[in-house]
Parts: C-alpha cells; structure tokens; sequence
C-alpha cells in the first residue's frame, strides 16, 4: 500500500443551544468516527503449471507458488471501479509462463512477469458513532451507542488477495473477495 490517510473526529452535538433547553434529553449527544482513504494493494501474479521444471509446486504450507507468467508489454488498463463486474486488468496481456509462438507452453522457461508491479484501487471507508450520555449522579452513567462500519455501503474490494492473480484460474484478473457491507450494532456502556 503506497498511501494511507486515516482521520478521526469527534463533534459534540450542541442539541441544548438547538432548542435552548438544558435537561437530560438535550445534553450529552455526540457524533465521532474514522474515516480512512487507502490505496490498494499489488495483485500477485503466478502461475500454478509449474512449466519452468522449478519444483515451485505448493507444499501445503505455502501455497503461493513461485512460477511467473510473462508479461507482452500491452497495456494493463486497471480498472478503477471494480463494482462494473469487468477484470481488473487487461487479462490478456499476462499469459502463462514460457508459451512459445503455438501457445503451448515451453519447459524450462521462467515467465518474465514481475510478481507484483501494479495496484488496483483502494478503499474509502467511513466508520461513525452517534452516542448519548445519561449522567445519574457525580461518578455514574450510562451511555448509549448507535455504531455503524462502513456507513455508506461502499464496496470495499481491498485485501492482498482480493484480485485473482493466477494466470490458470478461470477468475483470473476478477476480483474474488470483499470487505464486510454496513454492519451496525447497539452497544450500553455503563461508568461506574
């Protein structure tokens, strides 16, 4: 990830001066959360054939294996708005390793693709609390919560494994996973 800009605020609402009342029903609201603009992350290109006569296959353990594809040098065209269904990139401009002018694979030859040179974008998220704090005396309170996790419902296609990178895969290029939607939840906070 090349760029990260996380924000955080707070804002206590001023409902008392609103409506010019002081009582419990109008103090103690306030509105915070995060907001967080990042860039994506480098799709992981590799190639399972295992055609370069390497041994890269996975052992169980790491399952990423080391085989490239190559790369012809056309233009990638990442997409920036992975919600369209298309590729992520232009999947035809990655091939699997060592292919000769017949398209059948050459052994012994490694694909000349670096195995991470390009992002697909990021995410822009918005986290948000609207509170109310009810004082009962001195050293106790309760506060009460409405908590929601990506407000606006915004896609968020982020992750190192979010696109798929194997050159084999009938995915490939697609984006495969996701971030959670909105998820919003009630929280009671009690100071004693």
């Amino acid at each position: 990830m090349k760029h990260n800009f996380v924000a955080s605020y707070r804002l206590d609402l001023p409902f008392a001066e609103m409506f010019r009342r002081n009582n419990r029903l109008t103090d103690g609201w306030s509105l915070s959360g995060t907001a967080r603009f990042s860039t994506g992350l480098p799709v992981t290109l590799y190639d399972d054939s295992d055609d370069s006569l390497l041994g890269t296959l996975g052992n169980g353990i790491n399952n990423d294996l080391l085989d490239t594809p190559n790369y012809n040098g056309g233009p990638l065209n990442v997409d920036t708005n992975p919600r369209n269904g298309r590729p992520e990139f232009n999947t035809v401009a990655i091939t699997p390793e060592g292919q000769g002018a017949n398209g059948q694979p050459v052994l012994g030859v490694l694909g000349d693709a670096s195995r991470r040179f390009f992002y697909v974008p990021g995410i822009s998220n918005f986290d948000m609390t609207l509170a109310k704090r009810l004082r009962i005396n001195e050293s106790k309170s309760f506060e009460f919560r409405l908590e929601a996790f990506n407000v606006f419902n915004h896609a968020q296609f982020y992750g190192a494994a979010s696109v798929d990178g194997e050159v084999n895969d009938p995915n490939f290029g697609r984006v495969v996973s996701a971030a959670a939607p909105r998820l919003v939840q009630l929280a009671t906070k009690f100071t004693f």
